[in-house]
């Protein structure tokens, strides 16, 4: 499910659209940073950057810092929000136009995930409890954008929990999974994290016994990621348990189909495989 519902969701952050929206707002659109900051801290209201790493968690402060709590010198929490929702339309008009936004299957795929994402429990989960606060939006095709978001800040509240569970703070959990081979670690280095920074991340993994001296995951370091990833899975489960498993296969297929497919086609593999629910 996470693999269906994630393109949704990740779409606005590459999209045309909302970079014509970011830069409408007053935002710098010549680096992707200071819209993405903006549009995913957004819900947190006028936050600063310490609250901001804490929630992304994989993204070194000293990066956040550079971008927060300036974003809201730009524009707003609420503005920003609005913004957002203008881009995710546009988009969505863009990538499957009038007639499938028209049609059943955006409105009964759109009942689904919201059904799954009002069933995912908010305890501990910052970026979904603050998502989930948020307004429904009238159309269906926007319903089925927010609560792809939920469930998947959802999921990715959870991954950090078991990351945190593993004993891998921010920069080991970046090393220790490009150790597994999810992606070169050239694909991290957008996290902003030093040489000296990460180079002591790879000897605490090493010294743990995580790690080869060549840098690659041993037995033990690939386990304690898959343990990762079923913690992760568990901690995810609560919405589709209560949507239960004819509703979740329906809209599984509906996630499916061509003219849904489409929205997560521009994706590169490196830009959607960052980590668990978390571009």
């Amino acid at each position: 499910m996470w693999h269906l519902l994630e393109p949704l969701h990740a779409v606005h952050y590459y999209a045309p659209e909302a970079f014509a929206e970011a830069a409408a707002l007053g935002y710098d659109v010549t680096e992707r940073w200071p819209g993405y900051f903006a549009w995913r801290a957004a819900a947190l209201g006028p936050v600063g950057a310490e609250r901001v790493a804490s929630a992304f968690y994989s993204f070194s402060p000293a990066m956040v810092g550079r971008y927060v709590p300036a974003v809201w010198s730009v524009a707003p929490p609420a503005e920003v929000l609005a913004a957002r929702l203008r881009a995710v339309d546009r988009t969505y008009r863009t990538l499957l136009g009038e007639e499938v936004l028209a049609g059943d299957g955006i409105a009964e795929a759109a009942d689904l995930a919201r059904r799954a994402a009002l069933a995912a429990p908010l305890a501990g989960r910052p970026l979904a409890a603050a998502h989930a606060e948020l307004p429904w939006p009238d159309a269906p095709h926007l319903v089925l954008w927010q609560a792809a978001t939920i469930l998947r800040e959802h999921r990715g509240d959870g991954h950090l929990v078991a990351l945190a569970a593993a004993g891998l703070d921010p920069v080991e959990s970046l090393v220790s999974f490009a150790a597994v081979g999810a992606a070169p670690e050239a694909t991290f280095a957008s996290r902003g994290w030093s040489a000296a920074e990460w180079s002591a991340a790879r000897d605490r993994l090493t010294a743990r016994g995580l790690l080869a001296p060549d840098g690659t995951a041993t037995d033990a370091g690939r386990a304690l990621r898959a343990e990762v990833e079923a913690r992760t899975d568990v901690l995810a489960s609560a919405p589709w348990t209560t949507l239960g498993p004819t509703a979740t296969t329906r809209l599984a297929e509906l996630l499916g189909a061509p003219w849904l497919t489409v929205i997560g086609s521009g994706l590169l593999p490196s830009e959607n495989t960052l980590g668990i629910g978390k571009v």
